[in-house]
């Protein structure tokens, strides 16, 4: 399994901005209406609330590596999301398409403008989400957007996945002081000496590192060894 390049989402907030580039996270944010203190690797786009011309000014300003455009949630959307990406592909190297409509994707080219093309597939959850089955994109690169890091891990069993991106760890950090190691989460203890205002910061580095180690090459190795040894 490939492994994937791995990008916190969120901004806002340049201490954990600064604990995810560390732990070897890229960074992404939502524009045009979040912060940020560092250059940006992978830009969003507010698909409740598209903006087209301020999102390709921030484009043109941060000049990321990938961005997404407008969603493609009907068929007649197909020449309008077309455009925004020929336009975006003026200031980044990799345009994120996000398909959510049955039998779209072989009208989406694999350049344009120059740019390579990367389906967007929306992790489903309580945020928004794809219903297009899995096999649609077979073939294709693919960029999960959101979700838990145990659902990005079993899609990469069956997607392309060259990058994937999500605030989950930040959440479970900021709201419930939970991390996670890879494997499950857990929660920091209230005797621990680190409990407090600090504990969130903590909590969110711990599971940066675990997340790391999921997608490891030698964790990834490992886990095939073990299902061969259960096949055997």
């Amino acid at each position: 399994m490939e492994t994937p390049l791995l990008i916190y989402c969120a901004g806002n907030n340049p201490r954990f901005d600064t604990i995810a580039l560390k732990a070897g996270f890229k960074l992404g944010i939502q524009l045009p209406r979040s912060t940020m203190t560092y250059q940006p690797y992978f830009v969003d786009q507010d698909w409740k609330n598209p903006d087209r011309a301020a999102y390709m000014q921030a484009l043109r300003h941060h000049r990321p590596a990938m961005a997404t455009v407008l969603d493609l949630e009907q068929k007649e959307q197909l020449p309008e999301v077309l455009s925004w990406a020929e336009e975006a592909a003026q200031y980044i190297e990799m345009v994120v398409i996000i398909p959510k409509v049955f039998g779209i994707i072989p009208s989406i080219p694999e350049q344009i403008g120059g740019a390579q093309v990367i389906l967007g597939y929306s992790v489903p959850t309580r945020y928004g989400g794809t219903e297009v089955p899995l096999w649609e994109f077979s073939g294709w690169p693919v960029h999960l957007l959101g979700g838990s890091p145990k659902k990005q891990k079993i899609l990469a069993k069956y997607l392309h996945v060259v990058s994937v991106d999500g605030n989950y760890a930040n959440l479970k950090a900021t709201k419930f002081c939970m991390w996670f190691d890879g494997v499950k989460w857990s929660q920091l203890m209230r005797g621990d000496e680190i409990w407090g205002k600090d504990a969130p910061y903590e909590a969110f580095q711990r599971s940066c590192q675990g997340i790391m180690q999921m997608w490891s090459p030698a964790n990834n190795s490992l886990h095939r060894s073990a299902a061969d040894a259960r096949k055997n």
